[in-house]
């Protein structure tokens, strides 16, 4: 499986975990899905840490919390045409690559990897995400054991 380097902005897929399901004692995400990283970080020891984003089918109950990506955007990334919603208000960490990264679906080379969200998207993610940290609206729930 082709391992890119983490960077902000790439659209993996990965097994998230709700708030809801670590709640119930659950260790893996229900479902695979795509997922946007937001940050990725080096720790003093060399590992690489990567917080991701999970996009998702459902509208957002509150825009502020979401995202939605551009049919253009997601016609490139290989995405279905269904509206889709970068979800901010639910994040994990964990030590990359880790064990939740999954090959694409139907890629011949079982990249884990879709391709990179626009600049200004990425910035927009960024700046609504730090928004709604800010005001205490985010849940993060670190995967690195």
């Amino acid at each position: 499986m082709p391992l890119p380097k983490p960077v902000p902005g790439l659209v993996i897929h990965y097994s998230f975990l709700w708030s809801h399901e670590g709640k119930a004692g659950n260790e893996e995400g229900s479902k695979d899905r795509p997922c946007a990283v937001l940050l990725a970080t080096t720790t003093a020891n060399g590992k690489q840490v990567v917080t991701v984003l999970p996009v998702t089918h459902t509208p957002p109950d509150d825009e502020r919390l979401a995202v939605e990506i551009p049919v253009s955007t997601k016609k490139r990334l290989g995405l279905d045409d269904s509206r889709s919603w970068i979800v901010l208000s639910e994040a994990n960490r964990f030590q990359w690559p880790g064990p939740d990264i999954r090959a694409v679906p139907g890629d011949p080379d079982a990249a884990v990897a879709y391709g990179l969200l626009p600049a200004g998207l990425y910035d927009l993610v960024r700046t609504k995400w730090l928004a709604a940290f800010d005001s205490r609206r985010v849940t993060q729930l670190d995967r690195t054991s």
